[in-house]
């Protein structure tokens, strides 16, 4: 977990001794189901009381996730990627039952902010055992005409530049994995332009040309790219970065640093805080933690401690 987030810990109790694993064999072919299964006999094993839950689609697996926090359980587990992270939010958030993340996505950067490793699952499941409980920020975002029913996300909401790549992404069918987002980006490269955007922060409006803007609660996206370095979900506050009207060849050049963060230092690049912001361009779309969140304008907040997580030692 980043020190940011580790500083901002409201407890650092050990894991309790039941988990409750969320897994939708609907998402990511069958991959979640082997790892939860893994998990659960490596938790069983050490005497840790397990309790794995299925749903057949994303809305089963929402109201299993719901049934979960309602009946009190103290930890839930799930098996997934940044998606059925997200699902597992609009439950959890606000609650007194934790999440755990056992990634088995493309992306993993909810995983990522965390500290679990993608790439070990049993190392995963150890944090069942051996981690500690961290209160962490959300953010909360709503369409003025529907602001009664907010959509939470963990790591970023974005718009513009990466709302066409993110639509174009989930229009494709190969080639799989990474790969497929990067072929988007430069599918959408192809037809970049500025968009005339409003962004309000904190009730300071502003007017600006940007081929994106995203918010974030914590600092990555798209599988790694350290969107909002500046980021730090503990500080109660969301981080903006705007990217001015650049040219294709420009965007191309500047991914690799996207992914290092140093990006932030390019002159068509700003970068601020804001508690609250509404986001506003027309005719476009917004992405939270990757997945739809609606028609712009949007607004979008930081709620502190919204959610409790389990975190490696």
């Amino acid at each position: 977990m980043n020190s940011g987030a580790a500083a901002a810990a409201s407890g650092a109790g050990a894991a309790p001794g039941a988990v409750t694993l969320l897994v939708n064999p609907a998402a990511g072919g069958s991959t979640g189901e082997r790892v939860a299964a893994r998990a659960a006999r490596r938790l069983l094993g050490r005497g840790v009381e397990v309790d794995v839950v299925a749903g057949r689609d994303a809305a089963e697996t929402r109201e299993r996730a719901r049934a979960c926090v309602s009946a009190g359980a103290g930890v839930l587990a799930v098996a997934g990627g940044d998606g059925m992270v997200h699902l597992a939010l609009q439950e959890l958030a606000g609650s007194s039952t934790a999440l755990a993340v056992l990634p088995t996505g493309t992306g993993n950067d909810f995983a990522r902010v965390l500290g679990i490793p993608s790439a070990n699952p049993d190392a995963a499941a150890d944090v069942l055992i051996g981690g500690v409980r961290r209160s962490i920020d959300l953010g909360r975002c709503s369409p003025p005409e529907d602001a009664d029913r907010p959509l939470w996300f963990g790591t970023v909401l974005t718009s513009g530049f990466d709302s066409l790549v993110v639509e174009r992404t989930d229009r494709m069918r190969w080639p799989r994995g990474r790969m497929r987002y990067a072929a988007a980006v430069m599918a959408e490269l192809g037809r970049l332009r500025p968009l005339p955007f409003t962004v309000e922060a904190d009730g300071h409006e502003e007017h600006l040309e940007a081929v994106l803007v995203a918010v974030g609660n914590t600092a990555f996206y798209g599988g790694g790219m350290r969107i909002c370095p500046h980021a730090d979900p503990g500080d109660g506050r969301l981080a903006v970065t705007a990217v001015g009207p650049a040219t294709s060849g420009q965007l191309l050049r500047a991914f690799p640093r996207i992914y290092r963060g140093t990006h932030t230092t390019h002159p068509l690049v700003r970068t601020f805080h804001a508690r609250r912001v509404r986001l506003h361009t027309p005719g476009m779309r917004a992405y939270a933690d990757g997945e739809p969140a609606g028609a712009l304008p949007l607004h979008a907040e930081a709620v502190p401690g919204a959610v409790e997580v389990l975190v490696p030692r």
